[in-house]
């Protein structure tokens, strides 16, 4: 197993608070690992990878499965994209995302580099916005993402700022770790330090005002960086690294040529985060209500007291960056003795700080809760799982498409198939005229008419519809009553029925359908019998991709 670092150190590194919540403790230990295995894992690892005992372990599972932060395929535990609630949790409260991304893309767009933003993490620092740009050579860093600070150039800027029991921290885990194995984002270190090099790149960071980073973390991958400094302390808020390679910039090429357009941004950012107006919102109240109906349904295999402490992180979010112990129980709907021991375990876990103003915050630390492997995830991975679902309710099978550009026709992304000896023979890939299909016109009746490109009109059967004035009233009933019925106008005998699938913004994204043999179910059953698990599935299937697209983008593909 990998050294852990003095930054995710496994519970019992230091001495475990009398009050602290043991199920707590074991839970996030098992998220902990679930994230640096890359997000699957059976349970049979996973009782070797934590030291905990089987039962315990699926205890854990089962209750996590519960709340939707894991599922449970077979042999394997997986994380899933709920799990995000409480990596989005930092992010908005810490809100650097929302006011910087922006500024962030527009420079990666400007330079067509890749640009970060990324915070301290004790003596490491950790990714919250990754702008990429698509090439053969591209970075693989992830939101959350955590690495060793002397290897990157934010680390010297933030190792800047550090006092002495920092360094002394730093120069104990580096003792301990000297391969960097404890952080599974970055290669495993080849050499040693020079001695005093890290120290002396931060002191010149003071100086200059950015850092350099030449192929620190592996060959070929340079960066240079900015700090971004809060406006209301001085201090450092988050770097924001111009990241290339080698084969497009030398380093000092990198400092010479883009240096000064990352620094017109930084002080674009800086201005943004000085006019930037308090966010206020109204804090949630009773997220915990749930978990005693759960203990009820499923017994001893429901640990309350994981789940409960769980909703504790959600309880911080915008314009809820710093919280009392009352206002924790008040969001939970915890007692405060139960919200005060979860506090205290958080604490001791590095996931929550308390301020000299008696109340407590987020650490970047949250994010080790799955956010990276889960910040990858696409539209279709998020679906599948529900689709899989939907067939086996309806006995039918259930597919996810979108359209392919410029919109005459639709791709499948995601399919689940049933067992019968008559069935829908499509696969994943394939495509098919939007006009005379029920997902088509799902997400052509989402556009403008000016911008729908229906193509040529043929007709494929005796009863597909080839009319653009009657195509069009179709599509506006479409657009009004929420779902697509198609009877037999892409193929004789088959009928198939759609709903749209939204983004946050409310935009339809992509479609779900099902279809069938027109002996199986008439447009009537259809209606009264699949349209409500239809709707039910992508109401289930936006919840997983609004929380993923929150602060990532989520390929729709």
């Amino acid at each position: 197993m990998p050294a852990k670092t003095t930054m995710d150190a496994v519970p019992g590194s230091a001495a475990v608070p009398a009050e602290a919540v043991t199920p707590l403790i074991r839970g996030v230990a098992v998220l902990r690992e679930l994230t640096e295995a890359g997000g699957t894992l059976s349970p049979s690892a996973l009782e070797r990878a934590t030291g905990l005992a089987r039962s315990t372990v699926d205890r854990i599972t089962s209750t996590l499965a519960r709340m939707g932060y894991v599922r449970l395929d077979g042999r394997d535990v997986l994380l899933a994209p709920r799990l995000m609630e409480l990596g989005n949790a930092y992010l908005a409260a810490l809100r650097l995302p929302e006011l910087l991304s922006g500024r962030a893309d527009a420079l990666a767009d400007e330079l067509d580099e890749s640009v970060s933003l990324a915070v301290a993490d004790r003596d490491g620092i950790r990714f919250i916005h990754q702008a990429t740009r698509r090439r053969a050579m591209s970075l693989s860093f992830r939101i959350g993402d955590l690495l060793p600070a002397e290897r990157t150039a934010p680390g010297a800027l933030f190792a800047a700022e550090w006092d002495e029991p920092q360094w002394r921290a730093w120069r104990a885990r580096r003792a301990a770790d000297p391969r960097d194995q404890g952080f599974p984002a970055v290669p495993p270190r080849e050499h040693g330090d020079v001695e005093g090099e890290f120290e002396r790149r931060a002191r010149e960071t003071e100086s200059t005002g950015w850092a350099l980073d030449d192929q620190l973390i592996e060959p070929g991958l340079v960066a240079v960086s900015v700090p971004v400094r809060d406006p209301r302390t001085g201090r450092i808020a988050c770097a924001a690294s111009v990241v290339s390679h080698t084969s497009r910039h030398t380093a000092a090429g990198l400092r010479d040529t883009l240096l000064p357009r990352l620094r017109a941004a930084v002080a674009d950012m800086e201005r943004e985060l000085r006019e930037a107006e308090p966010s206020v919102t109204g804090a949630p109240s009773g997220l915990a209500t749930w978990t005693g109906a759960s203990k009820q349904e499923l017994g001893r295999e429901f640990i309350e007291s994981l789940a409960r402490g769980l909703t504790v992180l959600t309880a911080f979010g915008e314009g809820r960056a710093s919280l009392t112990l009352t206002e924790v129980a008040k969001a939970t709907g915890l007692a405060r003795a139960t919200a005060r021991r979860a506090l205290i375990t958080y604490e001791h876990l590095g996931l929550v700080t308390a301020t000299p103003h008696r109340t407590f915050t987020l650490t970047p630390r949250v994010l080790s809760l799955g956010f990276p492997p889960l910040s990858r995830t696409s539209l279709p991975e998020i679906a599948t799982p529900h689709l899989v679902g939907l067939a086996s309710r309806i006995h039918e099978s259930a597919s996810l498409a979108m359209l392919t550009p410029p919109g005459e026709e639709i791709q499948y992304t995601a399919r689940v198939a049933t067992n019968r000896v008559m069935s829908v023979n499509l696969t994943v890939g394939t495509r098919l005229p939007a006009y005379a299909t029920s997902m088509g016109r799902v997400l052509l009746a989402d556009l403008p008419a000016p911008e729908r490109a229906l193509g040529d009109l043929r007709p494929l059967t005796s009863r597909t519809l080839t009319d653009p004035e009657a195509l069009a009233e179709v599509l506006a009933d479409v657009r009004h009553q929420g779902y697509a019925l198609v009877d037999e106008e892409l193929e004789e005998g088959l009928r198939s029925i759609a709903v749209p699938v939204r983004d946050r913004t409310g935009r339809v994204v992509a479609a779900l359908n099902t279809a069938m043999h027109t002996t199986r179910r008439t447009p009537a059953e259809c209606v009264s019998d699949l349209l409500p698990e239809l709707r039910a599935t992508a109401t289930a299937i936006e919840r997983d991709f609004h929380t993923a697209g929150r602060f990532t983008r989520v390929p729709t593909s």
